[in-house]
């Protein structure tokens, strides 16, 4: 079996819990970010999950659950008896499933602050061209 490389362990080891969100759906959006960043690439082995649960110390059944998520969207694929790896396609894959919960929930709500603020498309765009300097 592959070694975890230090930054796999690293990136597992740093999460902070939400009361807001389910801790399984916290550990799949922990992995989603790791892609995203590339920290993880397509077909590299990730932690299994009794690694995660040890990392993050978490319930081994609610790792579980969060593995059971990510195979069931593509993301992971597991090789028997050798471990989980990140899906061919992943980070389209999540792009796609984060950019659509950016339409559908962030979005809307980032409007109606800035109508309930009174903060212009103006605003938000020079404001927008001063972060990215």
């Amino acid at each position: 079996m592959d070694e975890l490389s230090a930054s796999q362990k690293q990136a597992n080891s740093i999460m902070e819990f939400s009361e807001n969100k389910p801790i399984y759906k916290q550990i799949v959006e922990h992995f989603y970010s790791n892609i995203l960043t590339e920290k993880w690439k397509e077909e590299e082995r990730v932690p299994s999950v009794r690694e995660i649960a040890v990392l993050i110390e978490v319930n081994p059944n609610t790792a579980m659950r969060a593995f059971h998520e990510l195979q069931e969207n593509d993301i992971l694929y597991n090789k028997r008896g050798v471990g989980y790896f990140v899906s061919k396609n992943a980070l389209k894959k999540v792009k796609e499933i984060k950019r659509q919960e950016f339409l559908d929930i962030k979005l809307p709500n980032l409007f109606k602050d800035m109508k309930q603020l009174d903060i212009s498309f103006e605003e938000l765009r020079d404001l927008h061209s001063s972060l990215k300097k």
